[in-house]
């Protein structure tokens, strides 16, 4: 942030146009969905559908266009995608056999906080070496600001203690109300700290203006989707649809940058379908969608089949099998 750039003087990872959409667009989305929700509760059902549908699955998706959409990538990936989700699956099973179903709502629970929180805090260091060199005490502060206001979020929702959570029963960490406190004090404390640099950054005339408002929709978003909204499924809406929307557009851009030399003959179906151009850009939001429409579709229809329907836990450990397989 002491020195940005001049071809670049707002610190955009790519443009203000993409720059916008994955800051302001997501942040007005996920909000809009929160405000849907909590005047109209009788809505969560459609809105959860429209989530998961054209967001939620898209996104685990996503990240297979990053290790396994071509015969190379495959190779290279093998494990990760043919090895890996037996171990997860086995773990699951055997997680959810010996502790009860409680225990994978409350591990999807607090593995889905941690995994935003760090896919967060990965994308503002994007932010951070775009905008440049900062002092040590100014990017010291941003990170601690970055990790407790989610911190908070969590320790408040742990001291709430509701009985469901997606209409699931979950246990929490013991939290006393003290404990929460110290951790708002914290995180506010921290966010005042933040606050105080950006507004001397901007005296100064360097303010890196992506970073900022990055980091300002975090703050935004994790309170909100922990503490404002009273009730924790509503609240996770807010902070999954920001996390799938977000994730879909960073795998974009990777895939993007990967092939901005044109398209690859070894990876031609994904490096077509990643050029930067805007009939490029729908064919490859529509294609990610409709592949995870059929995979989803084709799991959903498997789980109904006699030998899966007649295990009460099945729908559940596949279902968190794939939300913990993609987490690794």
């Amino acid at each position: 942030m002491a020195t940005i750039a001049e071809s670049n003087p707002h610190g955009w990872i790519r443009g203000p146009g993409f720059d916008l959409t994955l800051i302001a667009g997501v942040a007005v989305l996920a909000l809009a969905f929160g405000a849907a929700v909590v005047l109209q509760p009788d809505w969560f059902l459609v809105l959860l559908v429209l989530d998961l549908w054209l967001l939620g699955y898209p996104h685990v998706i996503a990240t297979f266009s990053r290790i396994s959409f071509d015969t190379s990538d495959l190779r290279e990936n093998r494990f990760l995608v043919l090895g890996l989700p037996w171990i997860v699956f086995a773990a699951t099973i055997a997680l959810g056999s010996v502790a009860g179903l409680w225990a994978l709502a409350t591990t999807y629970l607090y593995w889905q906080w941690f995994h935003y929180t760090r896919q967060s805090y990965g994308l503002m260091r994007y932010y951070v070496r775009r905008a440049g060199a900062a002092g040590a005490g100014e990017e010291t502060v941003t990170t601690w600001a970055l990790y407790l206001v989610p911190l908070w979020g969590i320790l408040h929702r742990s001291h709430q203690g509701q009985e469901k959570f997606l209409n699931m029963e979950v246990k929490y960490l013991p939290t006393p109300a003290i404990v929460v406190d110290v951790a708002a004090a914290l995180a506010l404390l921290a966010f005042a700290a933040w606050a105080w640099f950006q507004i001397k950054a901007w005296r100064e005339g360097r303010l890196a203006t992506g970073l900022t408002a990055y980091t300002f929709s975090h703050f935004l978003i994790f309170f909100v989707g922990y503490v404002a909204i009273e009730d924790i499924t509503f609240g996770w809406l807010v902070i999954n649809v920001w996390h799938n929307a977000q994730y879909l557009l960073i795998v974009w851009m990777y895939n993007v940058n990967r092939f901005k030399g044109g398209v690859d003959p070894q990876h031609a179906l994904l490096s077509t379908l990643s050029q930067a151009k805007p009939a490029h850009i729908a064919r490859y939001f529509l294609f990610i969608l409709g592949v995870s429409t059929i995979v989803y579709l084709a799991v959903s229809l498997i789980l109904r089949l006699g030998p899966f329907a007649a295990i009460p836990r099945a729908t559940l450990i596949v279902y968190q099998t794939i939300n913990f397989h993609h987490y690794v």
